[in-house]
């Protein structure tokens, strides 16, 4: 049986580089020199929160390396759902932009990394000066939008294991390593579902040989196999990133 190899024109994100975010990167050299000057470096913590859901926005912030989860909570159960992440791909704060001041969603540190964080009211101010940053940060909306609807169709339709695939993918497209400091509760959080279903799911991709887990961590062992046994979400969204970070904004 031949094995089986990672398409290459997926996880365009993976390519991104610890340290940088993508999504300045697309602006021209003197206003990404601009915004950087009023940006602080902020290290955090898996698990920290940057806004509680309908929380004010006081900072925006641009990753460098590491994830963040927008979260909505059910507050009947008590349950919450992952309906995007963010890496050194995009923005957190996007309802600045849209011209809000509050998060509807939590966002939260999925994995431990850096962002430049600026102040909400900065942001305002660089995007009603600059239509070449209002324009960049538009299209990263449109994505973030997409990504949004998309995560809502596959919790709908799509089965535990596929599901698992697309977000342990995704997640280690963000991240940049094949090892993962994920737990089981964690997962089942973000995808909304019973932490008894992600252990079946993950027990099952463990034994093909897909993953191979530890408590507190899970290794991508066949990127290849995690691609087959995905739903088409994860290609839908690939595709949409990909678009945004193949254009240079001037």
């Amino acid at each position: 049986m031949t094995a089986r190899e990672p398409n290459p024109n997926l996880a365009l994100v993976s390519t991104n580089r610890a340290g940088q975010n993508r999504l300045l990167s697309l602006l021209p050299m003197d206003e990404r020199q601009r915004l950087l000057s009023r940006c602080k470096r902020t290290p955090f913590e898996s698990g920290d929160v940057l806004y509680p859901e309908k929380g004010d926005i006081t900072d925006v912030y641009f990753p460098l390396s590491g994830i963040v989860s927008l979260v909505l909570s059910e507050k009947e159960t008590a349950g919450s759902v992952e309906i995007a992440m963010i890496g050194n791909e995009g923005v957190v704060g996007i309802p600045i932009f849209l011209g809000a001041a509050k998060s509807p969603t939590k966002a939260l540190w999925q994995a431990a990394g850096e962002a430049l964080r600026m102040p909400a009211t900065h942001f305002a101010n660089e995007l009603d000066g600059s239509a070449t940053l209002r324009r960049a940060v538009g299209r990263y909306a449109q994505a973030l939008q997409h990504h949004m609807a998309q995560s809502l169709v596959c919790n709908a339709y799509h089965t535990v294991d596929q599901r698992l695939c697309r977000w342990l993918l995704m997640s280690r497209d963000r991240v940049g390593a094949d090892e993962l400091p994920l737990t089981q509760e964690f997962i089942a959080q973000m995808l909304g579902v019973r932490r008894p279903s992600v252990t079946i799911a993950a027990g099952a991709l463990q034994t093909a040989g897909l993953i191979r887990y530890r408590r507190g961590y899970i290794r991508v062992q066949d990127r290849a196999g995690l691609e087959a046994g995905s739903c088409e979400c994860y290609r839908v969204l690939c595709a949409a990133y990909e678009a945004l970070l193949s254009e240079k904004f001037s």
